[in-house]
Parts: C-alpha cells; structure tokens; sequence
C-alpha cells in the first residue's frame, strides 16, 4: 500500500492521543508497592525511552517477542512500544504451565521474552532453560536472570516518536488459542485488524464522555485491549493487581469509576459479595462484558442492583472481541428473552448462518455463525491445512451455531467446538484428556463443561478406572493442575464404568453433556 492511502494505524493513533492530552491522568496503578500515577506527557517519555531500548539490544519491525507479567504500569508501556516500533508479539498466559508456555514460544519462534520479575523469575529462568531459540530475556525490573528493561531504558533520554511503517497486512500480534486437535493455534492478527477493531470499539461501543475506566482482568490479555480507545478521548485507566470482588467495589467507588470490563464470574462474585451494597457504584455508565455465556437471571439482578449499564460483546480470537454487540439499551429486564442473545452484529463485520455447504441457512433457522471483515485473521501460525479449514468458502467459520429472530438479534444456539468457556477463560478438553490419561489407573477419559451458576460452564471429567484399579478425585486434579495450570482442572471428577459413543466409535460428548444438563 502507497503511503498516499496508507490509514493510521494503532501505533499513529496512540501516538497522537499521547500527544494530545499532555497534562491529564493516562494511568493509576494500585499496588502492594503504592500507586504510579503517570500523565500521558510521562506515558510518552517512557514508551520513547522502551522503544530506544528495544533498538538497543536489536528489537525493531516483526521481531518475535512475548511478555509474561502480572498487571503494573510497565506492562502498559511494554505494550505501547511493541505497537510503534513494529515488533511481533504474543501473550504468555498469566496462568499458564510451563508446557504451555514451552510451546506457545516455540511454535511462535520467540527470541525474547520480557516478564515481570517479582511473579515470574522462576518460569524466565525455565524457559531460558527450556527454549533454545530463545536469545534475550528483559525484565521489568530488577532480575537476576536476565536484562532490567526498566533500568535500560532508563538510560536514554526522551526523543521524538514515530510509529513502524510495517505492512499493514504484516502480523502484528499473535494470540494462541486451541484447536480440535488439542493444540493451541496462534492467530495471526495485522496492523490493519487492529486497526479495524479500534475503530469498532469507539464507533459502535458505548463509552462515557469522561472515561475512568477500571482494570481489573490481565494487562497482557484483554485489559490491555481498552488502553487505546481510552487514551484517544484522553480517559484515564485505573489498574488493580488483579480481581478482587471487594478491591473492585472499593476502588468504583473512590476513583468514581465510569466504565469497566468484567467477565459474567466477575460479576457474580461481586454481585454475591456481603458487602456489595455498602458501595457507592454509581458513577458506572458502562460496564462491558463478554468472552462467555452470562445467566439471564443473574444479569436480570445486576441491571436491577447496578443500573442499565450493562453492554455485551461477542467475538473470539480469531475475530476479536466485536462481532456483535448487545446495546445498553437493549438490556431490558422486561424482555427476558432478549438477555439470552449476543445483540446485532456491528457494520464493520459481514456475518452469516451458513450450513455445512456453505450455503445460507433459511431465515430463522440454526446455522455456524462464520464472518468476513478486516477483523478477520490472516490465518494459524504454520497451520495452513487448519486455515484453510477455518476459512473455506470465503468466511471464517467461528465453530458457533446461531441463530437469528425476526428483529435481528443472533443467539449462540451451541457451539460446534468441545470449548469449554469457565469464568471467561477457554478450556479445550483434549488438553485436560491428554493429561489424565496419563495416569497408569484410567482406562479412558472424556472432558466436558457442564453449567454451573458461578463459572459459567466447569469443567467435568468424566473418567472410566482401568480394572480393579482405584482413583483418587485429586489425585487427579493435582495432575492436570501441575501440568496445566489451575484453570484446566476439573471443578469434579465422576467415575464411570463406560463412556457412551457415537456409531463410528468416537466419545458422544452431546450424549454426555445431556445427562449433565
């Protein structure tokens, strides 16, 4: 693309709202170490000051780069700087096991890693360890494993700012999810996507005019994706630690908080809270939320404890965060029904119900829900077979089934994938199988989501001993949390004497997940 018609990308708008508002409050951090409070002038200084040391150590356009971290203001900067200076670069899951983190950097070809000491000195150390392609480690802080970032960064001064001029259908950024297989996939998403989903965001979202907007989910993952669309009306993110039901009701109320983001667990735990009614939590205008199914009844009772703030987003990685939206307004109580659905998609995407053809389904009939539009990815990292599968007949196939009423509104009916979605974090049961299957005493293993009132959907394992052998229910839970971290683990364990299958022999989870329901 000519420069000519070149359209500004994530990094030219972040530089021009860091330009902007000089003098107003960009980010408030609470910590166990006390408040950061930086002014966008001060945000500006110190993403040139990461960007120079990015230069420094051979950082610039497509480098390969991770971050591990736990929410602090570094996080914010680190993410601004991979945005003007070009570099590729992927999440490392706060929660994720070693494995998972091994892979995900190896199959993205990461050379360097930047991560929060104080949480994770340890697992850089293992992956120093574990991933031999891997070359510069950068610390956001002091650190006995690698480079303090901070302390070199530290040395440059200040100096004009200039956005990358990667191609915009370049990646930017990788987001690993899973797949059928068991395997995480890495999503490429382009400059020109990102671009895209900002302009959804502050186009067809529903803002405050004074956003002080509250950060209480992963920098590194979805709380970093409202940094940009705040800092363009010159907003100010007040960050905490991590999610606290009570942390999140005290801080509403003493930064008189107007938007936040939180997913459908969140919002019950603090509807749930005993001291939920003793804050003021009336400044809210928006509260966004989305990244798994919400209970209509419990999202009947926040709108009547909260107010009418309320609005849904629906997408998945492979098109973030936006392909339809449920308005504040269309959050009436009166309408029960209409609290089941995911809204209307937004203009910028193309979406159809489509049949296992490829063709349009008649009106008012379940088919995938598949979508086309610049959010659209640009395919799975080394996995063409798998992309050409997600993207045949010229759409992108979501794995979700859905529907349309008469007014326009899409309803997720069930989702073709196994995924299971627990308390806004997605689940693949062949992960979860693969590990209990290890265990010598299993026979066989089939994993599934079953609802639950606080997460959503849990995770159930439902497992066939070999015979005569015994199985301890945490036994096996210590394993798949060993192995994959604390969100795979399986809330419960039934032991079975068969699974049911399908006619070709395959593990009927449809069948399974109906004597659950």
């Amino acid at each position: 693309m000519d420069d000519l018609h070149r359209e500004p990308l994530a990094g030219d708008i972040l530089l021009g709202s860091l330009a902007a508002y000089p003098d107003s409050v960009a980010v408030h951090v609470t910590g166990a170490d006390g408040d950061s409070v930086l002014t966008y002038a001060q945000v500006r200084d110190e993403v040139s000051r990461y960007a120079q040391a990015y230069a420094s150590v051979g950082l610039g356009v497509g480098s390969p780069v991770a971050m591990l971290s736990g929410n602090r203001h570094e996080v914010l900067i680190a993410q601004s700087a991979n945005l003007i200076t070009g570099v590729r670069f992927a999440a490392l899951h706060p929660m994720g096991s070693l494995d998972d983190h091994v892979y995900v950097m190896e199959d993205a070809g990461i050379e360097t890693l930047i991560y929060d000491p104080r949480l994770y000195e340890q697992r850089a150390a293992d992956l120093r360890e574990r991933v031999p392609g891997l070359k510069i480690l950068l610390s956001l802080g002091p650190t006995e494993t690698g480079v303090d970032l901070t302390a070199v960064a530290a040395g440059f001064e200040p100096g004009p700012l200039a956005a990358h001029t990667a191609d915009p259908s370049s990646t930017a950024s990788l987001a690993y999810t899973g797949g059928t297989t068991g395997k995480s996939k890495g999503v490429m998403l382009s400059y020109s996507g990102g671009a895209a989903l900002l302009r959804i965001q502050r186009t067809e979202w529903e803002w405050p005019e004074e956003i002080r907007f509250l950060v209480c989910a992963p920098l590194s993952h979805a709380g970093g994706a409202f940094w940009n669309p705040t800092s363009m009306t010159g907003g100010s993110m007040v960050v905490l630690p991590r999610f606290e039901p009570e942390a999140v009701l005290a801080a509403i109320e003493k930064y008189r908080i107007t938007a936040t983001m939180l997913v459908p667990t969140m919002i019950y735990a603090l509807l749930d809270h005993p001291k939920f009614d003793e804050y003021d939590l009336s400044s809210l205008e928006t509260v966004f939320y989305g990244a798994s199914a919400i209970s209509p009844t419990r999202l009947t009772e926040a709108i009547d404890r909260i107010g009418p703030v309320f609005f849904q987003f629906y997408g998945q990685a492979e098109c973030p965060m936006t392909i339809s939206v449920l308005r504040r307004g269309d959050h009436d109580p009166s309408k029960p029904e209409r609290l089941a659905s995911c809204g209307k998609p937004v203009p910028w995407v193309n979406v159809a119900l489509l049949d296992d053809v490829g063709r349009p389904v008649e009106p008012g009939a379940p088919g995938e829900i598949c979508v086309r539009g610049p959010l659209v990815m640009q395919g799975y990292l080394n996995k063409p077979e798998q992309t050409a599968e997600a993207t045949e007949h010229g759409w992108l196939h979501t794995g979700d089934v859905g529907r349309f009423d008469d007014e326009g509104y899409l309803y997720i009916v069930d989702r073709k994938k196994d995924m299971v979605v627990t308390g806004g974090f997605n689940v693949f049961p062949r992960e979860v199988e693969d590990v209990i299957s290890t265990h010598p005493s299993v026979a066989s293993v089939a994993v599934i989501g079953v609802p639950d009132d606080k997460w959503g959907e849990a995770v159930k394992a439902v497992v066939v001993p070999r015979a005569g052998a015994t199985v301890d229910v945490e036994e096996l839970r210590d394993l798949v949390r060993d192995r994959k971290g604390a969100v795979y683990t399986p809330k419960t364990v039934d032991f079975v004497e068969s699974i049911p299958v399908s006619p070709l022999g395959k593990p009927d989870k449809k069948a399974l997940r109906a004597q659950y329901a």
